[in-house]
């Protein structure tokens, strides 16, 4: 496995939003995830690729 921490390309993350409620994301490059504040979901990135799929993320604690 490599744990080596990937960056998202800034343009990619201008246009990606939260599918769920459509606002800007924040990436978390140590979490590897995508975080949307107002959904309180965080997606993953797997391989370098953010899985935007509500199914998929991982809720947030309070």
């Amino acid at each position: 496995m490599n744990d080596e921490i990937r960056t998202i390309d800034p343009e990619l993350l201008d246009i990606l939003v939260c599918p769920l409620t459509r606002t800007p994301l924040v990436h978390d490059a140590g979490a590897q995830e995508l975080i949307s504040e107002a959904a309180g979901l965080a997606y993953p990135i797997r391989n370098g690729m953010p899985v935007m799929l509500v199914e998929e993320a991982r809720k947030l604690q309070d």
